[in-house]
């Protein structure tokens, strides 16, 4: 039984009754450090579980187990896991990340660069597809169950059951070997020009975005949709609005929390989902970087790569919570 007299409500929920929309963006945020941490752990402990032995594949066959013994004292793996876990962590939050393995090189740095690279890259596929795909879905709704709608369904249908993959190789296959007009491998460095880049990229973009542009597109038209039989509408339309401005003036703008949700978690994909198409297209990105780095156990790049990949995606995912908490006027206007 509380001891509390009747009627008393506690400082929290006081707060979150006067302050709806602050208290749930305050709760998402915790809620993804909370989630992030939990990540690093399943990463860190993840790939300790992995079999074999970095001392062992770098030495190869001139392994002996006094110089396996020697690796492992340099790299400190013989110290307890808990102690590298927190020791890792700590680094990370500063941003430091140790150095690689192989190479040698500061993981940060090498970070650094390829980041930019996937960065530019997932960012140009973003510029692309998002206005694309909020355009063909509102498209889609004006021309609903005709040519035009159904046109649209089938060639997203179609980019949806493809994998990123196969995409990327059809591409590389006909606009780079059999016409030629297309650069393969997607080579970019320092120094290299705006212009030159983008030749560079433009099968990548190609592919990333015909990925995530039918999902988009397709969940821009229910969401559209969903709001069409509103009482609203039907007043837009008694109005005399055509039906496009109606769409583009008022269902659109209610549909708006599930489409922005939508596009941050394809945003989210762009970033993490681009390992595969920066294998295909040998892009020097941070996916490339990994997979390399997986291929040596080079664990400190790998857990580097994979932390950064899930901070990424759950801050991109977060955002979109918040965005459509932000949206929604229930939560912008309590009474």
């Amino acid at each position: 039984m509380s001891n509390l007299p009747p009627g008393t409500v506690l400082p929290g929920l006081r707060f979150k009754q006067r302050f709806p929309l602050l208290s749930l963006i305050i709760e998402r945020c915790v809620l993804s450090i909370i989630l992030l941490f939990a990540v690093s752990v399943l990463i860190f402990g993840g790939l300790e579980a992995l079999p074999g032995d970095f001392a062992t594949t770098y030495l190869g066959q001139s392994a002996t187990p006094q110089a396996v013994a020697n690796i492992r004292e340099e790299l400190g793996l013989n110290r307890p896991v808990v102690t590298r876990y927190v020791e890792w962590l700590g680094n990370a939050v500063k941003g430091d990340f140790g150095t690689s393995w192989a190479s040698k090189n500061s993981v940060g740095e090498q970070i650094g660069k390829r980041l930019g690279n996937s960065l530019f890259l997932a960012g140009f596929a973003a510029l692309i597809s998002v206005p694309l795909a909020v355009s063909l879905g509102m498209l889609a709704v004006h021309y609903r169950n005709r040519m035009p709608d159904k046109i649209i369904n089938v060639i997203s249908l179609a980019a949806i059951s493809l994998p990123e993959f196969f995409i990327g190789y059809l591409l590389i296959m006909f606009f780079s070997v059999k016409f030629g007009i297309a650069t393969f491998p997607a080579t970019v460095f320092d120094g290299m020009g705006f212009v030159d880049r983008l030749k560079a990229i433009a099968l990548p973009t190609a592919t990333l975005v015909l990925v995530v542009l039918a999902h988009m597109m397709r969940m821009t038209r229910a969401a559209i949709l969903s709001v069409m039989s509103s009482a609203y509408m039907e007043t837009a339309e008694l109005k005399g609005l055509s039906a496009f401005r109606a769409i583009v003036k008022h269902a659109a703008p209610n549909a708006l929390a599930p489409i922005i949700n939508v596009i941050a978690l394809n945003l989210a994909y762009l970033i993490v989902g681009v390992v595969v198409v920066e294998v295909v297209f040998v892009y020097p990105g941070m996916g490339q970087y990994m997979v390399d780095a997986v291929t040596v156990r080079d664990m400190p790049v790998v857990q580097a790569c994979g932390l950064i990949f899930a901070a990424v995606y759950i801050f991109l995912n977060m955002t979109a919570d918040i965005l459509a908490i932000v949206a929604n006027p229930r939560l912008r206007h309590p009474r």
